[in-house]
């Protein structure tokens, strides 16, 4: 793993509203999808110490939601990568779901120096002046400092995961091609194919080759953005492709089709939602992320 730039480390308290943050980390949804859908899921906090964070990567203070049980230590660490509408309430949610099964789940915000993605009204909007300016090697250098964090911080580096959805879905693919101590991944409808230019130099197709671990790979058969000719390209690069990967698995949903996990938006499909949630925490544990 390259060595992130983790300096002056905020311990596991409140984030100083004061100081830096201007909305609530992991409140709120973004305007592209709102109205929000009345089946949202909340999860409480009990018996959770949850909240915003912060660390250094790269000269900038990156905010991030955490949650984890409260008074545990020596924790496995699930990194959240959060979809295109960046930390909001259900990234939030998921960290939580994640702590209740005894993890240190942490999400990055991957945006925090190219804006804020509640303020745009269109995916098209959000895409072109936000997301298209996110580079793809700071966002993993981002979560590797948000890595570093979670070991500082009651986290077992030796118990590494990361779960992503959507853009994040792809991001959890590079991120197990680019960090050597992720012990498995889980890519909720992620691309591995695409357009590259500088923000984007390479796909997860591009460097199976480099793959570290295992990944668990969740689609739906009626997402349009994601096309299946891609997927059995992916599954035969990681077939010829370093033992490391070679166990990773995908599960296609039939009648899904994008973000069928987002209990927020109307693409929800409930039952393979809860199919792909239990198949993720019987992944990570299979594979020594517990």
């Amino acid at each position: 793993m390259l060595k992130p730039e983790v300096d002056a480390l905020v311990p596991h308290v409140p984030f100083n509203r004061r100081t830096f943050i201007k909305t609530a980390l992991g409140s709120g949804f973004a305007a592209a999808v709102l109205p929000v859908s009345a089946q949202t899921i909340h999860t409480d906090s009990d018996g959770l110490e949850a909240g915003e964070v912060a660390f250094h990567s790269q000269g900038t203070l990156i905010p991030a939601y955490r949650a984890r049980p409260l008074g545990k230590t020596h924790l496995p660490v699930i990194l959240v990568v959060h979809e295109i509408f960046g930390v909001h309430e259900h990234i939030a949610d998921v960290c939580r779901r994640f702590a209740k099964q005894g993890y240190l789940a942490i999400a990055p915000n991957l945006y925090e120096r190219e804006g804020d993605p509640t303020v745009y009204t269109s995916m098209q909007q959000l895409n072109e002046q936000l997301v298209s300016k996110v580079p793809d090697e700071q966002v993993l250098a981002d979560l590797d400092a948000a890595a570093a964090w979670a070991g500082e911080n009651g986290g077992d580096l030796k118990r590494l995961g990361v779960n992503g959805f959507c853009w994040g879905g792809r991001i959890a693919w590079l991120y197990a091609e680019h960090n050597p101590r992720v012990k498995a991944g889980v890519a909720w409808y992620g691309r591995v194919t695409g357009a590259k230019n500088a923000m984007t130099p390479a796909n997860p197709l591009d460097l199976v080759a480099d793959l570290h671990a295992p990944v668990l790979g969740l689609y739906g058969r009626e997402d349009p953005s994601i096309p299946q000719d891609t997927l059995a390209q992916m599954k035969q690069a990681i077939a010829q492709g370093p033992q490391a990967g070679r166990g990773s698995q995908f599960v296609v949903y039939d009648d899904a089709g994008h973000a069928f996990f987002a209990d927020y938006r109307p693409s929800y499909r409930k039952a393979d939602a809860e199919d792909g949630w239990r198949r993720t925490l019987v992944w990570f544990k299979q594979h020594g992320v517990i």
